[in-house]
């Protein structure tokens, strides 16, 4: 879109328009890759499409977040200098989708050979596995329903992987969770407060009401039921 000879918005809305419609969700706008979220399942994350950006320079492939985590780690490995990766956009534009997918690419690319592994290492899994099993707690206390979306991440995550001096794959941690904490004591009459709170009284685990000496009714508590307290679908929930 930065090639465009006149860069407005009409011009831009309807080129990720006529793009959406034939199912390309990726679009560059110069150092930006803009997405838009198709809301169904495409097969453009396997691992034959992560083989087709390994090596390749923007141009020489159709736009892809991996096209923009591939850059990214040669970039690191060419100049040997820390890289970042922005990942941002309003509630369910994918932002979540999409840092998974990053991840999911580097553990593609950079993986440590695998050899004989103990029982013990085999129960941890590999690191993307280990990354993405820490998603379910972060999300039941940072995930809520909105209007526009019933599994909304209210938070932000600084995720940060360590590569070693071959660009191997060495570790990985999460920082900086930065909460939307207005939404504890307030919430729309559409939207819902954090997960958390639900899950605890939905007597899954009986002994958590006893042990908080509460009971199994959102109404009981003001701060929880300013909003819905149910809705049909969640992945979490």
């Amino acid at each position: 879109m930065a090639m465009f000879t006149f860069l407005h918005e009409p011009a831009v809305l309807f080129n990720l328009k006529e793009r959406y419609a034939a199912w390309m969700i990726y679009t560059y706008s110069g150092l930006f890759c803009v997405t838009v979220n198709p809301y169904k399942w495409l097969p453009v994350y396997n691992q034959e499409v992560v083989v087709a950006y390994r090596g390749k320079k923007r141009s020489e492939a159709p736009p892809h977040i991996f096209s923009i985590s591939d850059n990214a780690y040669q970039y690191m490995l060419a100049d040997r200098e820390n890289q970042s990766i922005l990942i941002t956009g309003e509630s369910g534009a994918g932002k979540t989708v999409n840092t998974k997918r990053v991840i999911q690419y580097f553990a593609s690319i950079a993986a440590v050979p695998t050899g004989k592994k103990d029982a013990a290492a085999e129960k941890k899994g590999t690191l993307e596995d280990q990354i993405i099993q820490a998603n379910p707690a972060l999300e039941a206390f940072g995930n809520a329903k909105t209007i526009r979306n019933d599994n909304s991440s209210r938070f932000g995550k600084f995720i940060r992987i360590h590569f070693d001096n071959r660009g191997k794959l060495a570790s990985a941690d999460i920082e900086t969770y930065l909460l939307e904490k207005s939404r504890v004591t307030y919430q729309l009459k559409a939207e819902r407060d954090y997960h958390i709170f639900y899950q605890i009284l939905s007597q899954a685990k009986p002994e958590l009401l006893e042990m908080l000496l509460i009971t199994n009714n959102p109404y009981d508590y003001a701060f929880i039921s300013q909003g819905e307290t149910t809705f049909e679908c969640c992945c979490c929930c």
